[in-house]
């Protein structure tokens, strides 16, 4: 079982899709994605919770993750599978 996965996004960025493609080869399935491009409300919801502006915006269970480059940094570290899978201290 896998930590449910929020990815805020645009359509036209490229870094939402190689966040998406990360997270697909890591087996992670029913991502829910929130477009922030078609909904303005949603984009403020997103920076009030993580102070950021850009998109992706990652959140695995409760953990802001960040972006594209901290996702996979996460994962050059070893961290993200333990996150995904739900474990303490990842």
């Amino acid at each position: 079982m896998t930590a449910h996965v929020v990815l805020y996004h645009t359509a036209s960025c490229p870094y939402c899709v190689r966040a998406e493609r990360l997270l697909d080869a890591k087996g992670v399935t029913g991502i829910e994605k929130i477009r922030v491009d078609l909904d303005p409300d949603q984009r403020v919801i997103m920076m009030e919770k993580t102070g950021r502006r850009s998109v992706p915006q990652i959140y695995v269970g409760d953990t802001h993750v960040g972006g594209f480059d901290d996702l996979y940094a996460l994962d050059q570290a070893g961290r993200l599978d333990p996150l995904l899978k739900g474990e303490a201290g990842a």
